[in-house]
């Protein structure tokens, strides 16, 4: 579940939720719905998150368990030609 990749990178980060919602530039309860599954989380919020960890939005999406990011310029195998 996304929420729970969330609140683990935040964690190991020793961020808080407060310093996260101050970085994305919204309310820290939005936030944690984000992290509780209480609220979906919008594209470009998830963007911005996948930014701030450098890692990939489909680590955090749990599409991969590869924390790394891509390369710059590089897109995702999308198993088509």
């Amino acid at each position: 579940m996304i929420f729970v990749r969330l609140r683990d990178l935040r964690e190991d980060g020793d961020h808080t939720q407060r310093c996260i919602a101050e970085h994305l530039n919204i309310r820290q309860n939005t936030y944690s719905q984000y992290e509780t599954g209480q609220r979906q989380l919008p594209v470009d919020i998830l963007i911005r998150l996948a930014a701030f960890y450098r890692t990939s939005t489909d680590y955090l999406l749990e599409l991969t368990d590869v924390r790394t990011p891509y390369p710059p310029g590089s897109r995702a195998p999308s198993g088509e030609k």
